[in-house]
């Protein structure tokens, strides 16, 4: 008989975790043949596989018997992890969580059900336009089934309801979004959302969880949790040496590194409400290092000054503040780095800069998401500063592109995804890097990055170059070739498995058993009158003679066309091809 818990403490909520994330691990596979093009780098559950390992990581680092502790550090954890849309949703899913459960030790079931529901609801307001049939619906209607539940005290039963719920609103995912019921398919996001909440279940009915060696260092049997701090973290902390640690200490301008929450109380200066942007500003012109991150009445500053009591005065007229920390950095310079609020691990992907003054900024920077040595190239060629390995085969993480935008140093870093499903990880970016501004120009695909980037005026104002590059996304038309993995029918074309399926602007519009004749579908399909220039990445598979053949082909039907050749050098994609 599996024993009854009243409430869970942080050592349960640990266990339970532990649990999904090693239930969503093997399921990964599942999860990606999911994914609905039938392309072979499908990665969303590596996506969420990667995000919730980053918050197991941090757990490890935190462990804590205080649930709010507990679910703070998952939180954090999976906030910079955070790969791909459905791994930003899952964050905030367990961002809205500890927002609930932040000063709690212990929840009973009323209390869970409610910071289940405080996550949907933190999740819908980080997603511009939700869209239901997705990983949100599954997460909403398992929510509210939980904040109705009245059959009894005991999580264990709770979660079994959560668990059916959530499975029956994945099941009805496809009568909601009509592409997943042409292809015939639930919704991959919702899935991977499942394997955790399975993940919950188990553990709370006293399974003892057979953990891969990632997680080997926690014991998941619930009221047993012997917690192992990582010692071996991929990247160490000193491994990165800060731009700072370069500064003798009388070059130091603002000499106090401070840091508080703020919680706002409306109407405490009569005639004056608080706005992020304005408190920001008001901020900025008292130091440098600025980071504030609003979120519902609690807002978290951190800030370099050299007058603290400024900095604290201007934010008491909006409330009240608590985990006041100030340190002096001109005594403690050997070590105050590694407290400074977005100061990271490097990514492998990319190379950090560290000595360059702040004085010696230049006005704007780049980021750029690509696979492939020819892109990175051209995009390297064109101005771009740090381009991240990734794309839709990997999706750079919500931390690696904060390390990327924080590796450069300039006033303003735009960020160009270039895939759709890194323009969440992106903007959330936005909302932890301090002392710069991070603009994303929501580029869903190579030409759509070049094209921003080429539209970029060095002499212009941020403004005007973030709108020119936006209007630009819509003067290109992107297409790309790779082979099918399954059969499937979408948008009234039969896809057959090992097909070369061609695809514009998101959408398949041929299958073909040849290579060349899906490119050329692809090609008659994306050039109208006046287009003037196609361009052809191709890729690392890509043959010399069937390049020329593309070529031929373009110039007999269509002589007037401008072509432009290059090596991409990405995988799976034998051509990525641009028509402006």
């Amino acid at each position: 008989m599996s024993k009854r818990f009243i409430s869970i403490n942080g050592n349960d909520f640990t266990a339970m975790v532990l649990a999904g994330a090693d239930n969503l691990r093997r399921n990964v596979d599942k999860v990606n043949g999911l994914n609905v093009f039938p392309v072979p780098d499908g990665d969303t559950g590596t996506n969420m596989n990667l995000t919730i390992t980053s918050g197991v990581e941090e757990l490890k680092k935190k462990p804590s018997s205080h649930i709010g502790k507990a679910a703070d550090a998952l939180s954090k954890g999976l906030l910079m992890g955070a790969r791909g849309n459905s791994g930003v949703i899952l964050s905030q899913l367990f961002r809205g969580f500890a927002k609930h459960v932040h000063d709690l030790e212990t929840v009973n079931v009323q209390q869970f059900a409610a910071a289940l529901q405080q996550g949907v609801e933190t999740a819908y307001k980080a997603v511009v336009k939700p869209v239901e049939g997705t990983i949100l619906t599954v997460s909403k209607e398992a929510a509210k089934h939980a904040t109705q539940y009245r059959r009894g005290g005991d999580l264990a039963d709770l979660m079994q309801e959560v668990l059916s719920k959530a499975k029956e609103a994945l099941a009805r995912t496809p009568e909601q979004l009509p592409v997943l019921k042409q292809v015939g398919v639930v919704d991959a996001g919702g899935q991977g959302l499942v394997c955790v909440y399975e993940g919950f279940v188990t553990a709370l009915n006293g399974g003892l969880v057979d953990v891969s060696d990632e997680y080997a260092s926690m014991d998941t049997t619930l009221d047993h949790v012997s917690v192992v701090p990582a010692i071996n973290l991929s990247k160490e902390a000193h491994e990165l040496l800060p731009a700072q640690a370069h500064l003798a200490t009388e070059d130091i301008v603002f000499g106090y590194c401070t840091e508080f929450m703020l919680t706002i109380q409306p109407g405490k200066v009569k005639g004056l409400t608080f706005d992020e942007s304005g408190f920001r500003d008001q901020l900025s012109k008292l130091g440098d290092s600025l980071l504030v991150v609003a979120d519902d009445e609690l807002v978290k500053v951190h800030i370099h000054a050299e007058y603290p009591g400024e900095v604290m005065n201007q934010a008491m007229k909006y409330g009240a503040l608590s985990r006041i920390k100030i340190e002096n950095m001109r005594d403690q310079h050997s070590h105050i780095l590694e407290d400074a609020a977005g100061v990271y691990a490097a990514s492998e992907d990319v190379a950090i800069e560290t000595a360059v003054p702040l004085e010696v900024r230049k006005p704007y920077g780049f980021v750029a998401v690509a696979l492939g040595d020819g892109i990175t190239d051209i995009l390297t060629s064109v101005g771009v500063d740090v381009v991240l390995s990734g794309g839709q085969t990997m999706n750079p993480s919500t931390e690696d592109i904060v390390n990327a935008v924080n590796s450069i140093h300039a006033e303003t870093v735009f960020v160009l995804p270039n895939n759709s499903n890194i323009i969440l990880a992106a903007q959330q970016a936005a909302q932890l890097v301090e002392g710069k501004s991070l603009i994303v120009i929501p580029s869903k695909s190579i030409p759509q990055g070049l094209a921003a980037i080429l539209a970029f005026q060095e002499k212009a104002e941020a403004k005007a170059n973030t709108e020119a590059m936006n209007a630009s996304l819509k003067r290109v038309k992107s297409g790309q070739v790779t082979y099918a993995v399954r059969d499937t029918n979408m948008d009234g074309i039969d896809i057959k498995q090992g097909h070369f399926i061609g695809i514009q602007d998101g959408r398949i519009v041929s299958s073909q058993p040849s290579l060349m004749d899906a490119c050329k579908k692809l090609l008659q399909e994306m050039i109208e009158d006046g287009n003037e220039i196609v361009t052809i990445l191709t890729g690392e598979d890509a043959k010399e003679e069937e390049t020329e053949e593309l070529e031929a082909f373009i110039h007999e039907m269509y002589p007037d066309m401008e072509i432009e050749l290059h090596p991409g050098g990405q995988p799976l994609y034998a051509y990525l091809f641009s028509v402006e």
